[in-house]
């Protein structure tokens, strides 16, 4: 076994904290004695971070519907199917029809950004976050 150290991606806080490495699979954390935010601590979730690296439920590729169906395609593909999508949405409609919901998962500067595509390239202030511990 190894430990691979990592920092929580539940919220935005920035735990450090160990992977435990065994057979090439994530198999439990433990908090970082000597890293500056959680000082040798973790929350709950943090405690459980590695149970969904390896989730059979977890998804691998992304999934755009093609006939009534979900099919794996290409990221570009996907984010071309978002893109125009979005796009459709506020031409026919108007930007605030559309709602940008942001996570936890991401880091702070990831959420910024989210936000300022949503205000500014978008055109609405129909944004949230999930943050919840």
């Amino acid at each position: 076994m190894r430990d691979v150290l990592s920092v929580c991606t539940y919220c935005g806080c920035g735990c450090g904290l160990y992977l435990h490495v065994e057979n090439n699979q994530v198999v439990g954390a433990s908090p970082s004695r000597n890293h500056p935010v959680s000082r040798n601590n973790l929350c709950v979730k943090g405690w459980h971070v590695h149970e969904f690296i390896h989730s059979p439920d977890r998804l691998s590729d992304p999934l755009v519907r093609k006939d009534g169906r979900l099919v794996p395609v290409s990221w570009n593909e996907a984010l071309d199917v978002a893109a125009a999508g979005l796009k459709g949405v506020k031409e026919r409609y108007g930007p605030d029809r559309i709602g940008v919901l942001s996570s936890a998962k991401c880091s702070n500067e990831e959420n910024y950004i989210l936000q300022k595509f949503t205000r500014a390239v978008l055109g609405t202030n129909n944004i949230d976050h999930c943050a919840r511990l």
